[in-house]
């Protein structure tokens, strides 16, 4: 319990928050989106300010995962060892999406979900990371580009790699459904021509 605790908090840790209103005076959840994630940090204070924010919440899952190192030593099997670091990098991702620092009000968590599953499996992290970085760039929608890459997960847990573990199998599709819930307003405005896309070299007005 104390293991997942700490990595709820460490997750809650309000990366874009903290960084638009130190150095920038802005709430980027008063500005565009209004989602406190890497994205809309991008999108509102461009790269000098979205960069740090992606790479904190890309090691705040990374080092929630790493929590198993210091606190699940006495797990015996490989398939404990994953339902632990499973259950710490959810727990991590609750804490970036709902942060008991910021009123529970935060990002979509992809960042922070990449980062503990590259802790849990690096191998299909890096397809989809290739798949939604070709998205991207194709696109410029950084929302397409993680639907499809999260897409990809159960595809390449399963077919790609061969994972047998029962856990590893249902999150992998359950990464599919927490996305597109989280983006559900993404899809909506994807279908109807509004979503905004974003330039990493320069920032809005709005």
């Amino acid at each position: 319990m104390i293991a997942l605790f700490a990595a709820y908090l460490l997750g809650s840790i309000p990366t874009a928050v903290l960084i638009g209103k130190m150095f920038y005076g802005i709430d980027v959840r008063e500005k565009g989106s209004g989602n406190a994630g890497a994205t809309n940090t991008f999108r509102i204070l461009g790269p000098k300010a979205g960069i740090p924010v992606l790479l904190i919440d890309l090691i705040k899952g990374w080092i929630a995962v790493k929590l198993f190192f210091v606190l699940g030593k006495n797990f015996n099997s490989q398939e404990s060892v994953i339902n632990f670091k499973l259950a710490l990098g959810i727990m991590a991702m609750v804490g970036h999406i709902f942060p008991v620092f910021a009123k529970f009000k935060g990002g979509k968590g992809i960042a922070t979900l990449v980062g503990f599953m590259v802790g849990v499996h690096l191998p299909a992290t890096l397809f989809c990371i290739a798949i939604f970085l070709i998205i991207l760039f194709l696109t410029r929608y950084v929302s397409l580009g993680s639907l499809i890459g999260a897409f990809c997960f159960p595809f390449s847990i399963i077919f790609l790699f061969h994972e047998t573990v029962p856990s590893l199998l249902i999150f992998s599709v359950c990464i599919t459904i927490i996305v597109m819930i989280t983006h559900r307003n993404n899809i909506s405005r994807l279908v109807k021509g509004q979503e905004l896309k974003v330039y990493f070299f320069k920032k809005t007005n709005n």
